[in-house]
């Protein structure tokens, strides 16, 4: 179970609850949590004009809601912020947005009562999941489209996917046996304002990017062992002389793959093999892994503070007896980290594409025509490389960053937004692209193997190639190679254990 306080989330518990972990709320928390609330009615009390507590929203700030209001203005809110269009998020990134939601009230700086993130907390645990769909924010005051949707249905009302079952909001409930939420004064504002939805699927997609930076490593090697390629640029003292944490370790891994190697053993010798180095995709394979690893591990460090972080408006300061209004919602920091990902991730995509070619080229390879045992009959994997191109010009233009356009809204009083959402959701196509595209260069990889029997790669080598075998048999005759590509998809992800 994972428990949330509003300071100690990981990226690695959210990637836990989006596949479906339970969550607790812990005991100080609550008591935080309480003590906010506690002061925000005693505003109300009093009379006081606070907003975000008694007055409109956005452009309608200078308005202010009688008494008799507040609890129809949170709703109406929530209501008319329902806004979003497009596919709906997949559950695993609504689990995840949920999750998240909830850490930023658990810090006690929202003015919500507990009930609030312990309906959340319900939902989660039992499996009723908004129906949110994917477009509709501009990462401004925070993701406020695709958080109503979330909210909607927190007060039974929206659509919801519960037990495989899409339904309304209120069915969802009932038959979880969870209680609608009747808003109070300022918990409608405290559901929407937040950058949750781009930290919830721009984390995900950050989290299987690293995976894949794992995996290229892995694939790389192959690739250079089925060309007959030379390690020694992997030599720790090059890598020392430059020492980024994740080009150091990316030779690391590299060497490790090709130790006890009968294919290096092979053509060691100079006469053999007159070669000095090998092509940069093959050469540069730490330089650009690891700026790769290093650019992911900035961004984790990114959307880690941020699920850690207030980002409602206005915010509540207990100790201080202050209520003040900022920008905390506004995603620039996390549109910026995301968009660093996507051109890193994309980067990946690249060099994996290049080290294709020159496995499918012959007069790069010294391998058969696009890997065919009969060129000419056969065409081989000359396709799969066109097909990796295709996606390599799709990334090319997915990589280019979100966070440069902006766009007024709300009557001009939001007038600089981040498109931190967009971020997120281009980063999720090209994580999905380089995933195809890694997939391609391991099918072509373990081909190149096939001919270079009954030479061995190292052992490591040796257990992916067998994990590869049990999926995808060598090919001796044209075949159509896309259900196989799709197949090695999710090994790619559990290559860390290699």
């Amino acid at each position: 179970m994972v428990q949330i306080d509003g300071t100690t989330l990981s990226l690695s518990q959210t990637v836990q609850v989006s596949s479906g972990e339970q969550v607790l709320l812990s005991d100080h928390a609550r008591q935080r949590v309480i003590q906010s609330r506690t002061f925000v009615e005693e505003i109300i009390d009093r009379g006081e004009v606070v907003y975000g507590i008694n007055t409109g929203f956005g452009a309608l700030s200078e308005v202010t809601i009688p008494a008799d209001e507040l609890r129809a203005v949170q709703v109406n809110l929530v209501r008319s912020h329902a806004c979003g269009v497009g596919d709906a998020l997949p559950e695993t990134a609504v689990r995840a947005m949920m999750l998240h939601r909830a850490n930023v009230l658990a810090k006690g700086f929202s003015g919500c009562r507990p009930i609030i993130i312990e309906t959340l907390i319900a939902m989660l645990n039992n499996g009723v999941h908004p129906v949110i769909p994917s477009k509709g924010s501009v990462g401004a005051s925070g993701d406020l489209a695709p958080l109503a949707h979330l909210a909607l249905v927190a007060i039974g009302e929206g659509e919801a996917i519960y037990r495989g079952s899409r339904m309304s909001g209120s069915e969802a409930l009932l038959e979880a046996g969870i209680e609608p939420l009747m808003l109070e004064a300022r918990e409608g504002l405290a559901l929407l304002n937040g950058t949750q939805a781009m930290t919830a699927v721009g984390g995900l997609a950050v989290f299987a990017a690293e995976k894949l930076a794992t995996a290229s490593d892995v694939i790389g090697a192959m690739t250079l062992e089925a060309l007959r390629g030379t390690p020694v640029a992997f030599d720790d003292r090059i890598h020392a002389a430059r020492p980024h944490k994740g080009q150091r370790e990316s030779a690391r891994r590299l060497r490790d793959f090709m130790m006890h190697s009968e294919i290096r053993e092979s053509h060691r010798d100079r006469k053999a093999d007159p070669r000095v180095q090998d092509a940069y995709s093959l050469r540069c394979m730490p330089q650009v892994h690891g700026a790769v690893r290093d650019a992911l591990e900035h961004v984790r460090g990114v959307i880690e503070i941020e699920i850690n972080s207030a980002t409602d408006n206005p915010l509540v300061f207990v100790d201080q007896r202050e209520v003040i209004s900022g920008g905390n919602f506004h995603g620039e920091p996390i549109a910026l980290a995301l968009d660093y990902a996507a051109i890193a991730v994309a980067d990946l995509g690249t060099i994996s594409e290049r080290r294709i070619e020159r496995l499918v080229n012959p007069s790069l390879s010294g391998l058969p025509a696009f890997l065919s045992p009969q060129p000419g009959t056969n065409s081989g994997f000359m396709i799969a490389q066109v097909t990796a191109a295709s996606l390599i010009a799709e990334n090319n233009i997915l990589a280019h960053p979100a966070s440069v356009f902006t766009l007024p809204t709300s009557a001009n009083k939001e007038d600089h937004v981040s498109m931190g959402m967009t971020a997120a959701l281009k980063l999720v196509q090209i994580v999905r692209n380089v995933e195809l595209i890694l997939a391609i260069e391991m099918l072509c990889a373990a081909q190149g193997l096939e001919f270079l029997k009954p030479l061995k790669p190292g052992p490591r080598l040796q257990e992916v190639c067998r994990r590869i075998r049990e999926i995808v048999p060598p090919i001796e005759h044209d075949v159509s190679l896309s259900g196989y590509i799709e197949l090695l998809v999710p090994l790619l992800h559990d290559l860390e254990s290699v």
